[in-house]
């Protein structure tokens, strides 16, 4: 990126109250957040159906409102504020994400949380693509990487506290508390964003054309595909895990949230780790994430049926597919150098769509009675496809030289 793409409003100044650090954790709380809201439903929904008396497949409805929010809002958001001041934008985006999940906490039946939480779903991918801006903005060129791993380290975050604590509080208290409590740290990430975030000014020229020109460039569709097809892979083995856990590892259900976080925390260290491998080469840590999840799952599909092999790989994917969301997101934000906020938030988009595919594909080979470990395979051969994407792209030099490093 260039310098006018992410300008201070006013030249940066070394000021004690506005360190960087502090910046990066402010936007990292809203991460956090954002983490919390979209997998702590997951863990609730049995609640939810009972208190609203509805089937579970009914209650399920909220999660792909959720995931369709994210879809729509992401693209949307980010053409449409282009010439929004960045900062001011980052609160809005985090007001709206309080008003959806205070809306899901006093929902008094199944479509009106449905529609929450589509309200609720539209900030996500833009406060990211956004945030990830901003944070590479705040930094010299060469560690703008570990800067946006920093932000997207609260993602992370979320899987190791926020989630099972937030759940956690809906079994003691009703869910209804748990969708405050998410509120009540948006409330927190406005304060913080507001306190450490240096106002920052939309990029010079910006406009809604310009920002939607990202679309016409094939390098980038070639990235978000990649990334719906790579994190599918993720995916398709996630969304299966708790059954793969205590069917085929033969681990007591107790055990499955500790699990759980010990996919969150391989989330954090590759977040960590994804930024610093970015920084030297967004394309060569691309590949090589997509071959490590390659690798990682193919293991899990030969091996997971032992509690210890199962645990240990599970940590591996929670951090091959956080280095692999920090290289697409730098190599989208290089890939459209004059209109990076909506390439960083359509990464979000397709990571949802991924999601969408993964679970599907997964629960085909589960019914086809392929058991599930199958939808390891699954991930693999997706992975694979992955790297077919982005060897296309290396293959045409016009595509790469926007990306070049």
């Amino acid at each position: 990126m260039s310098a006018t793409e992410v300008r201070p409003a006013r030249p940066p100044v070394p000021n004690a109250r506005r360190p960087v650090g502090a910046a990066l954790f402010a936007l990292a709380i809203g991460g956090f957040g954002i983490g919390t809201t979209e997998f702590a439903t997951m863990g609730l929904l049995p609640q939810m159906a009972d208190d609203l008396r509805v089937s579970i497949p009914v209650m399920g409805h909220g999660i792909t409102a959720y995931a369709l929010g994210v879809v729509v809002g992401a693209p949307v958001i980010a053409a449409l504020a282009a010439r929004v001041p960045r900062r001011g934008l980052l609160l809005a985006l985090m007001l709206a994400f309080v008003v959806g999940n205070t809306l899901t906490a006093f929902a008094p039946g199944i479509w009106s949380l449905v529609g929450a939480r589509f309200l609720t779903g539209l900030p996500h991918g833009a406060y990211f693509g956004i945030a990830s801006v901003v944070a590479a903005g705040l930094v010299p060129p060469d560690r703008k990487g570990r800067a946006v791993g920093r932000v997207m380290v609260g993602l992370s975050v979320a899987n190791i506290g926020g989630v099972p604590l937030v759940t956690l509080a809906g079994q003691l208290f009703g869910w209804r508390v748990s969708y405050a409590l998410v509120a009540g740290i948006g409330v927190v990430t406005i304060l913080a964003v507001r306190r450490w975030v240096p106002p920052v000014a939309a990029a010079d020229g910006a406009s809604i054309g310009r920002e939607l020109g990202a679309f016409r460039r094939v390098h980038v569709w070639i990235a978000l595909l990649t990334g719906t097809v790579g994190f599918g892979g993720m995916f398709a083995v996630y969304s299966y895990v708790a059954p793969t856990l205590t069917d085929v590892a033969g681990m007591p259900a107790w055990a499955v949230p500790w699990v759980l976080a010990v996919f969150g925390l391989g989330m954090t260290v590759g977040a960590l780790l994804g930024g610093l491998l970015a920084d030297r080469s967004a394309l060569r840590t691309l590949i090589g994430s997509l071959v490590a999840m390659a690798v990682v799952l193919s293991l899990y599909a030969l091996t997971a049926s032992t509690p210890f092999a199962a645990v240990l790989l599970i940590f591996s994917i929670g951090l091959v597919c956080q280095v692999l969301g920090a290289s697409l997101t730098i190599r989208l934000m290089e890939a459209s150098p004059d209109a990076p906020a909506l390439a960083a938030s359509s990464n979000h988009s397709a990571l949802n769509l991924a999601n969408a595919i993964g679970a599907w594909l997964g629960g085909v080979v589960i019914a086809g009675g392929h058991g599930y470990l199958a939808t390891a395979w699954v991930g693999a051969v997706l992975s694979v496809a992955g790297l077919l994407f982005v060897g296309g792209s290396v293959l045409v030099p016009r595509l790469t030289r926007p990306a070049a490093r």
